[in-house]
Formats: C-alpha cells, structure tokens, sequence
C-alpha cells in the first residue's frame, strides 16, 4: 500500500531530480523510491559513490575554491564522478 506525504526538498536538488527522472523516462516518485531504497538498505556498506571535499593539510579546512555551504559544487562533483564510473566522462 503506498501512502502520501510532503518532503521539503532544496529547489535545485527537486529540479535536478526532476531531470534526471524524465531522462530515464520514469516518475519522479520512482526515482526518489529506489533512493531510499538504497540509504535504508541495511547492507553494511558505506557509500563510495558520496563526494566529499578534499581537506587542506595546510590550512586544516576545505581545499581553496570549495565552499562547504555550496549544494551545486558537491552535485557537480557527484555528476563528474558518476559521469567517469559510467564511462561518459573521461
């Protein structure tokens, strides 16, 4: 049985979301299903996929031009990433 519910999300995160489910030709309900699917799975694994940002071994921080408060860079980084495992990007 399926149920409704409302989940705030970041606008650009919903958007991208969107795209992405068009582009695979899917509902964006389906899409955010199987994402939970996969974070509440309780496989004992940890994430590989997750970007996160390289640490300064001078500074003790983000690496220079890596705001830790921009959303889009990380999202960058994660396409960039999945683009190279998938063998578009090179």
């Amino acid at each position: 049985m399926s149920e409704r519910t409302t989940v705030r999300l970041p606008t650009e995160l919903l958007s991208r979301a969107k795209r992405k489910a068009a582009a695979q030709g899917r509902t964006l309900t389906s899409l955010i299903e199987d994402g939970l699917r996969l974070v509440v799975a309780d496989t004992g694994k940890h994430w590989p996929d997750r970007v996160t940002p390289r640490i300064s071994k001078a500074r003790g921080g983000p690496t220079p031009g890596v705001g830790l408060g921009d959303l889009a860079s990380f999202q960058e980084m994660g396409d960039q990433a999945y683009g190279r495992r998938t063998g578009r990007i090179k």
